[in-house]
């Protein structure tokens, strides 16, 4: 006949490292990934945690809405801040972004 037989060949001696190889780019990748995104923001979720557990009446704070108020009273996870003299807002404590220096806001 015209058409001679064809026969699986043995792979390379080098080849099982080829797989391993294959993968190094995406595990660079990964570790990118995760240091310049991950660990940054689980330190900022970290620091925002500690942040609002510290949180005090008294407390001169910037709510999510960039509401400027000193902290009245504290519950469980509900702030009440006063935003001006005799008005109060009553407002989840994750609404709280930033604790303020004392003194930053001025009373009339």
């Amino acid at each position: 006949m015209w058409i001679s037989n064809a026969f699986a060949q043995a792979t390379a001696a080098g080849a099982d490292s080829g797989g391993l190889m294959s993968f190094l780019p995406l595990i660079l990748m990964f570790a990118v990934l995760y240091f310049i995104m991950i660990r940054p923001q689980m330190k900022r979720q970290k620091e925002t945690k500690a942040m609002l557990e510290s949180l005090g009446v008294g407390d001169e704070v910037v709510t999510v809405g960039g509401i400027m108020g000193k902290v009245t009273t504290l519950k469980d996870q509900v702030v009440t801040v006063e935003i001006s003299a005799g008005t109060e807002v009553q407002m989840q404590k994750g609404a709280i972004t930033t604790v303020l220096p004392k003194g930053t806001l001025k009373s009339a």
